[in-house]
């Protein structure tokens, strides 16, 4: 016997039990992002390498360690998505939707990246994005945030999820604390372990989010950007956490909060939870102005942010909160040659009259108590029950499987007002 062959690591399946909760997050995501204007881009997996070096930062971990590159047959590099707002401005750019414009995006699907699998940090992860181009802010930032804490309500973890704010200032800003920084840690080079040594020259505001524990006393004496920021910058953070206190969504200032990605200024966030882990950060954005230039456009503003799926599926479960509809409303059992014919035409007919009914039909045969076995575990309210006797009269046997009710006789025309009824909250 052939050996069989094992997914990827880090690269899992979606099984079928697992795909209603999936479902069920991405379409409450959806419906807050349509109350809100947003619109869907949809966008390729693949793109030139020479983008996430360009937008990314060639001395990231992302780009130094973790794309999964390759050269195709015309001899490109080309790169599996590690992250999706290099591919969405990319995509407005070509298609010139930054002329004079502001938009409202969002795009959902697979990133990848190689990094080491563990609980909630996957090779293949999936992501739900938004951006938005065209706007200053402070207000479009305010929203952003206001419409993720509308998800976490809507999806009942607002309690388990913390809100860290941050401003990174402008670029002449961020040049000028950077010295500043390099100074300070470069009087403390023994203490900084050796991810940190190697970031002192190439990107030093990101030695601020380190993890290490050893590093956590020097990190909390580091200067502080927050007070080298010049007037527009502050004035535009100030407004920024005015409108927030105005809608009540509570937040923590968080000055080491740097972000992963070097594209980011003024405005970051994190929504954090302390309920898995390291893997404590479930959406995370700011602003990104500079961006555009730097991937061949005119000046312009954006700012975005992406959830992990994964993440906030695993904190929805530890919550225990999710009910979820039966996959299976009814389940057709037909015992009989000729009620095998008949059935496949009242499922058809049921179909047509109620398109909302999840009917499931017994295929392969078998005894009516096998049948009645499967209708049980699909999960159905209801088994619809056709013997030649039954198929004769044009009638069915209608049997409750979730609460005690006595077995009903009906012809399919009934069948079909019963069920409707039920579909639509009768007391049936």
């Amino acid at each position: 016997m052939a050996k069989q062959i094992q997914a990827i690591r880090g690269m899992h399946d979606i099984l079928p039990e697992q795909s209603p909760h999936w479902h069920w997050l991405e379409n409450q995501a959806r419906q807050i992002l349509a109350a809100y204007g947003y619109q869907e881009i949809r966008l390729p997996i693949v793109e030139k390498t020479e983008l996430f070096k360009r937008s990314i930062g060639e001395v990231t971990d992302i780009v130094e360690k973790e794309m999964y590159s390759f050269d195709d047959r015309n001899g490109d590099s080309l790169t599996l998505r590690p992250e999706g707002t290099a591919g969405c401005l990319r995509a407005c750019l070509e298609h010139g939707l930054l002329h004079n414009q502001s938009h409202r995006l969002w795009y959902y699907g697979p990133m990848f990246r190689h990094e080491r699998p563990q609980k909630g940090r996957y090779r293949q992860f999936y992501q739900l994005g938004v951006e938005t181009y065209g706007m200053p802010g402070p207000d479009v930032d305010a929203e952003l945030i206001a419409l993720t804490e509308r998800l976490w309500r809507t999806l009942d973890i607002r309690d388990q999820v913390e809100l860290q704010l941050n401003t990174l200032g402008t670029s002449e800003e961020r040049l000028a604390y950077r010295g500043k920084l390099v100074d300070y840690f470069q009087q403390h080079l023994d203490l900084l372990d050796d991810d940190s040594r190697r970031r002192l020259d190439s990107n030093p505001l990101r030695i601020l989010d380190s993890k290490n524990p050893d590093m956590q006393a020097i990190l909390s004496q580091a200067p502080v950007l927050l007070d080298h920021l010049g007037d527009d910058s502050l004035a535009h953070f100030n407004q920024l956490t005015a409108m927030l206190d105005d809608l009540g969504i509570r937040y923590a200032l968080n000055t080491r909060l740097v972000r992963g990605l070097d594209y980011y200024g003024k405005t970051v966030f994190e929504w954090v939870t302390d309920q898995l882990g390291s893997q404590g950060t479930i959406c995370a954005g700011g602003r990104y102005d500079g961006l555009i230039e730097q991937l061949g456009g005119k000046a312009n503003h954006a700012i975005g942010f992406a959830m992990g799926m994964e993440r906030i599926l695993a904190l929805i479960e530890q919550s225990g909160h999710v009910a979820l509809a039966p996959v299976t409303d009814a389940y057709l059992i037909r015992v009989g040659e000729r009620a095998e014919r008949v059935g496949l035409i009242l499922a058809e007919r049921l179909r047509n009259a109620l398109p909302e009914l999840k009917l499931q039909v017994n295929c392969g045969g078998g005894s009516f108590k096998s049948q009645f076995k499967k209708a049980d575990k699909s999960g159905a309210a209801w088994a619809i029950i056709i013997g030649d006797d039954e198929a004769a009269h044009d009638s069915v046997a209608l049997k409750s499987l979730r609460i005690e009710q006595e077995q009903q006789t009906l012809q399919h025309s009934e069948l079909i007002r019963t069920l409707d009824a039920w579909l639509h909250d009768s007391t049936v």
